[in-house]
């Protein structure tokens, strides 16, 4: 079943008003942003992530305004039995989840001569394994009542490679097939699953690259994020988490009722070159 919750007089009620999330990697960047932009539109929401959860909640149920409950649950995506335990956890708690946002993701840069093998398994559990175990145990619920949202952040290197990214690359190419393929499987019925595909986006793991980008070319900060940013981004300009937040309202809504296995680029032009 879905849970339901009371709607506060000065609240505009929406078409998610009672759905629940879960929302992966959410205790910052991307994921923290849709967090709270779903609980803005009456969603109730479960967290998890590496960061700090209780900053994270609050932010979050901030956003939900009182409308709407607010979890997190801090099971490690590498491990196929604590991501069990999280989906029992949202059963028990929350009735099931109906709309699912994978966006947990982990980095590490190398040649693919030189890439740590313990480095490639982390990657390729936590950002594509992980999308995988979530999705077969979300998707009984959501066949129950014939309605679910399952959105994975893939990211342009779901799409386009960069050097020294081998593993990253690698999950995020397999993140858009296994989406096209839950869409498919999924068609008939009233569940949808869609990849977003964001370029550079002002999060602390662009973060790090910045200062890196820094400490090797003798740049301040500004002129590094400026360099990184133009290297592939036609814009200019980074892609904002609010804008991917509203990106994926847009997918949970009716209006997206038929956009079936779609890779939605909103990375500033890098994929059009």
């Amino acid at each position: 079943m879905t849970t339901t919750h009371s709607t506060s007089p000065s609240a505009t009620a929406t078409e998610l008003d009672g759905k629940t999330a879960l929302v992966t990697g959410s205790t910052s960047g991307i994921g923290l942003g849709i967090a709270e932009a779903l609980a803005r539109m009456g969603c109730s929401v479960i967290l998890n992530g590496f960061g700090e959860p209780d900053t994270a909640r609050a932010q979050v149920q901030r956003a939900a305004a009182g409308r709407c409950r607010v979890a997190y649950h801090g099971a490690d995506l590498g491990k196929p039995s604590e991501i069990e335990a999280l989906m029992r956890f949202a059963e028990l708690e929350f009735g099931g989840i109906d709309i699912l946002v994978n966006n947990a993701g982990i980095q590490h840069v190398a040649s693919v001569e030189e890439f740590p093998v313990d480095k490639w398994d982390a990657i390729l559990s936590i950002n594509l394994s992980a999308a995988f175990h979530t999705t077969r145990l979300a998707i009984p619920h959501m066949r129950a009542s014939n309605w679910g949202r399952i959105i994975n952040v893939a990211s342009v290197h779901g799409l386009v490679a960069s050097t020294h990214k081998a593993a990253y690359v690698a999950a995020k190419h397999g993140l858009i097939g296994l989406t096209k393929v839950t869409a498919l499987e999924t068609a008939r019925t009233g569940i949808t699953c869609n990849a977003l595909c964001p370029g550079w986006v002002e999060t602390p793991l662009v973060q790090r690259q910045v200062e890196a980008r820094a400490t090797r070319d003798g740049l301040g900060t500004d002129d590094a994020r400026s360099a990184l940013v133009s290297e592939k981004q036609p814009s200019g300009d980074f892609v904002s988490t609010d804008q991917l937040a509203q990106v994926a309202v847009f997918l949970c809504s009716s209006a997206a009722d038929q956009v079936r296995g779609a890779s939605w680029n909103v990375d500033g032009g890098w994929t059009a070159q």
